[in-house]
């Protein structure tokens, strides 16, 4: 899209239970009497029907604002976006968010090691067939083939192991600004805070020489709360993610293939408003 439309856009996050649910609240509001009109096709975004080669699956509507009062006149024409997505996709789509969050690869983006792309795309496709009956990506593909490759690659990233360690750190987050992330190859993770970032920059190259069998990440943001809502939110919802995978690789196998942890964690919310529109 064009950079001077950028903030034409609003966005709108709508999370379901289930496909069918999903299917039955965008049918009716296609069918809802407004004056506001849909820019797209019904299956352009389709995101279900057709997933993306990266393994991203939802569904969007491109809205067109339309009102005649004389309050809402100034937002006549704004494009409002909205995205329909199920738990599961959710889950998924959040943790690719992490993955670029904590590594030096972007796999929403296509960037960086095309390993984690690979990776999250065959998780993908595992938890359309486990949880919703459906087919991702790799829709040709056997069972035995996604799932052997997803542990192929699992075996060399340890991409498990890393968000399960996410979930059991060492420390915590404090109202300092800069955090260095520990991550052993067990998956373990300890934290290491500081409140100056040249304190942190040093303690991170100090790091990297006594620890080069280890990822170390410093993460920095503008304010600690930025810190603490990419720990508690995104952390937490990244717990849901490896319980689904888990529980998709036991079933897909017909045996238990990796360690499932039970998540307390909190559920991902069923609606989330979104300042802009979306990257997926």
């Amino acid at each position: 899209m064009q950079l001077a439309r950028m903030d034409d856009v609003a966005g709108c996050r709508l999370i379901f239970d289930s496909i069918e649910d999903l299917q039955s609240f965008r049918g009716k509001f296609h069918k809802a009497r407004f004056n506001h009109k849909l820019r797209n096709s019904p299956d352009k975004y389709d995101y279900i029907k057709v997933p993306k080669p990266t393994g991203y699956r939802g569904i969007h509507d491109v809205y067109e604002y339309n009102v005649n009062s004389e309050s809402g006149k100034g937002l006549a024409g704004l494009y409002i976006e909205i995205q329909y997505r199920t738990l599961v996709q959710h889950a998924w789509a959040t943790a690719v968010e992490v993955i670029g969050f904590i590594t030096q690869s972007q796999p929403k983006f296509q960037r960086g090691d095309d390993r984690y792309e690979r990776a999250m795309a065959l998780a993908s496709e595992l938890l359309a067939r486990a949880h919703e009956g459906q087919k991702g990506p790799f829709p040709v593909a056997s069972d035995q083939e996604v799932l052997d490759e997803f542990l192929s690659l699992e075996s060399t990233l340890h991409l498990m192991q890393t968000l399960r360690g996410l979930n059991s750190a060492t420390g915590d987050v404090t109202d300092k600004r800069n955090s260095i992330l520990i991550f052993s190859k067990e998956g373990e993770l300890e934290i290491r805070n500081f409140r100056d970032a040249t304190d942190a920059l040093r303690a991170l190259f100090e790091l990297e020489k006594k620890m080069p069998d280890r990822d170390v990440v410093l993460v920095r943001a503008d304010s600690s709360e930025e810190v603490r809502l990419a720990f508690r939110n995104y952390f937490t919802d990244a717990r849901e993610f490896v319980r689904l995978v888990d529980a998709a690789c036991t079933k897909l196998s017909g045996r238990k293939v990796m360690q499932a942890r039970s998540s307390k964690g909190r559920s991902p919310r069923r609606a989330e408003n979104q300042p802009g529109p979306s990257a997926e």
